[in-house]
């Protein structure tokens, strides 16, 4: 199972700052210490969360951040299965959750976590940089840090690599899983072992408009659920994307370009859909 990629972990950020923005926090209950490092008894989880008020929302790459007016912050980061919920404190916990914050008004944030994949962490201002990625080891954020076709065009050509491992790679770029490099790929008319380096000027234009295009339209339907790769909203509620893909998945199907089955193959380890129309 693949994780969380951008567009859902920016659905997830977008919801946070409607949900919880100016709620103060009345209680928070540690369920399961796996989850929550720096934590070593559950009776300390809420020490500098009770009292506490949301300031808003942010999002550092696939990492969450909830920041409260007393100089700490809530960084969350979702592994496999990992989910957040926003629901009536009345309602009956999961058998995953891990963690519950239940605000004085508006019921409860609830992390989910299966597989023990996912993490909360509680930190001062002072440490949030040790407690997310350097610069070097984060790639280009398109949504935080947009940059023109040209800036684009010399970084992907500065670089010798298949495509799909281009897209792929958290260096380069954040948030660009399985699901979306292959609908990049597709929209572009790109195989996924061309080199990146070899790349004519129409493809690059292609290239960029099609990352930009996806992953704004992704966002737009606030993300992807798919039975292997599941995803929900705060609310409960699945991202809609899946009704607008034109690859993944979809091995044997006919191409919406060629009218000709869709094919896969694995590529480097990993999966890889595409038509005989990409060149």
């Amino acid at each position: 199972m693949s994780i969380l990629e951008l567009p859902e972990i920016e659905t997830l950020r977008r919801d946070l700052e409607r949900e919880t923005a100016t709620r103060k926090v009345k209680s928070a209950e540690a369920l399961v210490l796996k989850s929550l490092p720096g934590i070593k008894q559950k009776k300390d989880f809420g020490e500098h969360l009770v009292g506490a008020k949301v300031v808003n929302a942010e999002r550092r790459g696939l990492h969450l951040l909830v920041h409260l007016d007393n100089e700490y912050t809530m960084v969350i980061r979702l592994g496999e299965n990992g989910r957040l919920e926003r629901v009536a404190t009345r309602e009956k916990h999961a058998d995953d959750i891990v963690a519950v914050i239940t605000f004085t008004q508006g019921g409860d944030l609830r992390m989910a976590d299966k597989k023990g994949s996912s993490s909360l962490r509680v930190v001062h201002a002072d440490d949030l940089a040790d407690a997310l990625p350097s610069a070097e080891e984060t790639g280009l954020d398109l949504l935080e840090q947009p940059l023109s076709w040209v800036d684009f065009g010399r970084m992907v050509k500065a670089r010798k690599t298949p495509l799909k491992l281009l897209l792929t790679d958290p260096e380069v770029f954040v948030g660009i899983g399985d699901i979306y490099s292959n609908e990049i790929l597709f929209d572009a008319g790109l195989r996924h072992d061309r080199v990146s380096a070899e790349l004519s000027t129409q493809e690059i234009r292609r290239l960029y408009r099609s990352v930009v295009g996806i992953m704004h339209d992704a966002i737009k339907y606030r993300g992807t659920s798919l039975e292997d790769r599941p995803f929900v909203d705060l609310t409960g509620t699945p991202g809609e994307f899946a009704d607008h893909l034109a690859v993944y998945g979809k091995a044997g199907k006919l191409s919406p370009r060629s009218r000709e089955p869709i094919q896969k193959t694995s590529f480097k380890h990993q999966v890889v859909f595409y038509c005989n129309t990409q060149v």
